[in-house]
């Protein structure tokens, strides 16, 4: 399944030693899931077409690189926060250049019958973030539960239903262990109406970028809609003119009144 419009490629800017002032659009995009679906080697794949599934660093999470030792080559780490990495690059989206801003967040949520524990952290990171990625892992149910009360989460936050929200079903190369069916993912997209695609972030680079680059544009969208609403109350209504011949009608009864 492919998203609409990606049809291009999608082409990434050279990097800087150090990061541009951004003078062009920003767009703050957050990546949510339970731990170990593959959310850290998302954003590397989709920032350096690099897969970072086969580290050997001591996080006893491969295949997402939570708490990886820090940023592979050419990628600019922000910082580090309690939210997790944010990461940052110039990209060309459209012709234009975009400063995409990731945060990745660590796998702190806890689900117990439909119900989902967030770090205070993790709520910060939705409040900041424009748009949002939703990841499980098809060969982990509990992290496809997951996903429902991250998306009330998010809507609590963010109660407009424009602010664009995409699942996805990570690790769909191992299909010998699903134990998420792709009707069942696309089943709960529809319900919350959210976009839902299944990708390999391991064999299907340009599937992992179209999902980021299909996310940006709807931000960006976004953002250009709340801009003309903007400038649309600002403009302050010209007072009617006058009526002029009310005002006449009514000196002249003014006038009668004061002849009586």
């Amino acid at each position: 399944m492919r998203l609409p419009g990606m049809s291009q490629p999608f082409l990434l800017a050279p990097i800087a030693e150090c990061p541009p002032a951004p003078t062009g659009a920003q767009v703050r995009l957050a990546v949510l899931g339970a731990r170990g679906v593959g959310k850290s080697a998302m954003i590397v794949r989709f920032l350096t077409k690099r897969f970072i599934g086969d580290y050997e660093p001591n996080t006893g999470e491969a295949g997402d690189g939570e708490g990886w030792w820090g940023p592979p080559c050419g990628l600019w780490l922000m910082g580090l926060c309690s939210a997790g990495n944010l990461y940052s690059r110039l990209v060309h989206l459209e012709g234009d250049h975009v400063a995409v801003q990731i945060q990745d967040t660590p796998g702190c949520i806890q689900v117990q019958e439909d119900c989902v524990q967030v770090l205070d952290s993790l709520t910060r990171c939705v409040k900041w973030a424009e748009g949002f990625l939703l990841v499980y892992s098809i060969t982990d149910y509990s992290s496809y539960q997951s996903v429902r009360p991250l998306y009330q989460h998010i809507r609590k936050v963010h109660p407009d239903a424009r602010t664009p929200v995409i699942i996805v079903g990570n690790k769909a190369d191992l299909l010998h262990a699903r134990q998420v069916q792709a009707k069942e993912g696309l089943q709960l997209a529809n319900e919350l109406g959210s976009l839902f695609l299944e990708i390999s972030t391991s064999d299907d680079s340009q599937g992992v970028c179209d999902v980021f680059q299909y996310l940006c544009k709807e931000v960006s969208k976004l953002q250009h809609a709340g801009s003309t609403d903007r400038r649309r109350s600002s403009i302050i209504p010209r007072p009617k003119s006058p009526n002029m011949q009310d005002l006449k009608r009514r000196f002249k009864q003014a006038l009668s009144s004061k002849v009586k």
